[in-house]
């Protein structure tokens, strides 16, 4: 296909309109449901209408607040997407855009193992935790060898294919340069170094790594480590105390030992993605068909909470038509067959909420910190009277019902999950006109494999309403970091300013300084020369006068004895002239 002729969003750059098919998205793909929904929008399955290929659709805007940051965020994944050829990463089959809306389409898979937790409301065997870890490694080792970090690993963004192949997904916070520094990730899943990033430097791909063992602890407890904190004091927890373990002794040396070498606190021991390869935990041997069966385990289970669903949904719908509004006492024991259905098909009646966001599989309870635009849902506008016609079409509603092919999730499942707080049946007992609606998609829905239940979707849509006060929360916490990152930038430019001023203030004092000290050392000397020389003056003169006394001293000694010569010398010639006569 060619690409895509200049359009709002910036197509000018022909760098940009080469990642882009010229082609309307609602030409090339049908049949699009929802299977998902994140902060970044929804989730479609979808058919190509030429070559009848199933798909899955991620649809982001970038219309509204902050268009040129999510025009920048869906380059980076477009460009991302494109490099990857691993059979253990989501498969990228290009991007259209249709209304200031981009269309990511991708290979189709049925679910994550966020999605596995959901469906059985129980933890995954070691072994099956085995495979999917050691499917998100060799796709983790993958992206590592080629400088990519991915810093959203977690259950929700490991999707699985028919075959029971192990995916990478979502990659719309992944880093295409390794090391990076940016605060990203989803809170109860991120290494300490991330946290730390903006403070203290930057981090490499061994933070997927100590992510895949907060994951590894997911898939066996049901839940990441301090869930039930708020994400702030989480992020406080996981950079200031100790590494969280698995916490049952039932898990064998191996698992431990695994989960353990993964969340080392010091990213120089944590081991790499292509060192824990070679770990015993994913090396040892485990039936070749351990992901096929819990796959087609998941289907089974997934067909029975569809099937609760849709009848309850036509019952109610029955009895709005033709008694009016369902008693309480009818409520409830609607409400407990159905819990009592659920019971014995899956062995637990209660849920711990998803945590992920993915491409394949989107459960939005805890969105990643990545500022993504949020893309709402159509909503459904089927006509009220002729839905309840068609919904309560028959007298007797039947006890049972099978759907053609129940391995299949809906277009865009609406009704109202009982386990649900927010919203009260006792004092709402009407259907609403989307209730009917979504009862009617029941008997319409198109046939696509899937481990979500329709409820779940449903779950995930609601979920994702409620999940912006936490989104704003992470970006204000986010922009409060950048502003506190400036202040303290700004207030050490400042102290140096100061530091500067006051050094250049302390040079000319102590230049002042030691020019007087340098003058009164010149004064002194000159003082210390004068009073030198007065004193070599007199000095000179005591010698002089002394000189000239020794020199009168001698001069009267020469004398005194020249005289006594002389007086010898006439004594001497008188008694010569004696001893002659």
């Amino acid at each position: 296909m060619m690409p895509t002729s200049t359009r709002k969003g910036g197509l000018k750059d022909p760098e940009f309109a080469n990642l882009f098919f010229k082609d309307d998205p609602e030409e090339v793909f049908c049949d699009l449901h929802e299977i998902g929904h994140g902060s970044f929008g929804a989730v479609y399955f979808a058919r190509n209408s030429y070559s009848n290929e199933v798909v899955a659709i991620k649809k982001m805007s970038y219309n509204g607040k902050q268009t040129t940051e999510k025009w920048q965020d869906i380059i980076k994944e477009v460009k991302f997407l494109e490099q990857l050829r691993h059979p253990n990463t989501i498969e990228y089959k290009g991007c259209y855009l249709k209304d200031n809306t981009a269309w990511l389409v991708m290979e189709y898979c049925l679910g994550s193992a966020s999605d596995l937790l959901e469906v059985h409301k129980k933890p995954l065997q070691e072994v099956e935790i085995a495979a999917i870890t050691h499917g998100a490694l060799l796709g983790l080792a993958y992206l590592h060898s080629h400088n990519m970090i991915h810093r959203d690993v977690k259950a929700g963004n490991i999707l699985l294919t028919e075959p029971g192949q192990v995916k990478l997904a979502d990659f719309g916070s992944a880093s295409i340069a390794s090391p990076a520094n940016s605060f990203v990730g989803t809170p109860y899943w991120m290494a300490p170094e991330v946290i730390l990033a903006m403070d203290e430097g930057q981090y490499e791909g061994k933070v997927d790594v100590w992510s895949l063992g907060i994951t590894c602890i997911e898939l066996a407890e049901r839940k990441p480590p301090l869930f039930n904190m708020n994400a702030m004091s989480a992020l406080y927890h996981i950079a200031q105390n100790d590494s969280p373990t698995l916490q049952s002794n039932e898990w064998s040396d191996a698992f431990r030992s695994f989960v353990d070498y993964c969340l080392l606190k010091i990213p120089q021991d944590r081991p790499s993605s292509a060192e824990l390869l070679r770990h015993e935990f994913v090396r040892r041997e485990r039936p070749p068909r351990v992901l096929i069966d819990l796959i087609q385990r998941t289907k089974d289970a997934v067909r029975e909470l569809d099937n609760l669903q849709y009848r309850k949904m036509k019952k109610i719908l029955y009895q709005e038509k033709h008694n009016g509004p369902m008693g309480e006492s009818q409520e409830e024991e609607e409400d407990g067959d159905q819990a009592g259905c659920k019971m014995n098909s899956l062995g637990s009646n209660h849920s711990i909420p998803s945590t992920s966001v993915s491409t394949g599989s989107q459960s939005s309870s805890v969105n990643s910190l990545q500022e993504v635009p949020d893309d709402s849902c159509s909503e459904l506008h089927h006509d009220y009277d002729s839905t309840l016609e068609s919904s309560t079409h028959h007298k007797k509603v039947p006890d049972t019902y099978t759907p053609p092919e129940i391995t299949t999730s809906f277009k865009d499942h609406q009704y109202i999950r009982d386990d649900l707080p927010h919203r009260d049946h006792r004092s709402d007992l009407r259907p609403s006109s989307s209730e009917r609606a979504q009862a009617h998609n029941y008997k319409n829905r198109e046939r696509f494999a899937t481990i979500k239940s329709a409820s779940l979707v449903t779950r995930q849509i609601h979920e994702h309403e409620q999940e912006n006060e936490l989104r704003e929360q992470m970006s204000g916490y986010k922009r409060m970091r950048r502003q506190h990152q400036k202040q303290l930038i700004a207030l050490e430019n400042k102290l140096k300013a100061e530091m500067d001023e006051h050094r250049l203030k302390l040079q000319k004092e102590l230049e002042t300084h030691a020019n007087n000290a340098f003058i009164e050392l010149e004064k002194l000397a000159k003082k210390h020369a004068i009073q030198t020389d007065k004193e070599m003056k007199t000095l000179a003169a005591d010698e002089k006068k002394f000189q000239q006394q020794i020199m009168a001293q001698q001069k009267k000694e020469l004398t005194n004895f020249l005289d006594n010569q002389k007086k010898q010398y006439k004594l001497c010639k008188e008694k010569i002239k004696e001893v002659l006569v």
